[in-house]
């Protein structure tokens, strides 16, 4: 599965954002039974959160943001105008802020980011079943 939506940057598109990811995860699990665990509803939507909060903060314009479920992973996946790749800070609990890439890195399979001709594309995936928990589903 997969879907795709362009994020204005108005009030509540981070919201909106959350609330496609978790309307695409019901669906996965719902039309296809896919299983989908508590846990990576709330990763997915502490990822989406984070990268496109970040997004909109640093890059000027649209932003846009694709959702791939597979059998057994959900893809995040956030492009900016801004050709600037990002980089998780090393752990300071001192810092105040810009701890997001950091958290993101933390809490996925694996964190991808790829430089285009106009901006970048920010990759994040998430296992849909935590180990721990094998036949939960939502």
């Amino acid at each position: 599965m997969r879907a795709g939506y362009a994020l204005d940057g108005e009030g509540g598109c981070i919201a909106d954002a959350r609330h496609h990811a978790d309307a695409l995860l019901e669906k996965a699990h719902a039309d296809h039974d896919l299983p989908v665990s508590a846990r990576a509803r709330d990763l997915t939507q502490l990822v989406v959160s984070e990268l496109v909060t970040n997004a909109l903060k640093y890059a000027p314009g649209p932003v846009l943001m694709e959702l791939r479920i597979s059998a057994h992973a959900v893809d995040v996946v956030v492009w900016d105008s801004d050709p600037t790749v990002p980089v998780a800070r090393a752990a300071d609990p001192d810092r105040i802020g810009q701890h997001g890439l950091e958290i993101v890195k933390a809490v996925t399979e694996w964190l991808f980011t790829e430089q285009e001709p106009v901006g970048k594309r920010i990759t994040a995936r998430i296992a849909l079943c935590d180990t721990s928990e094998p036949n939960s589903a939502a």
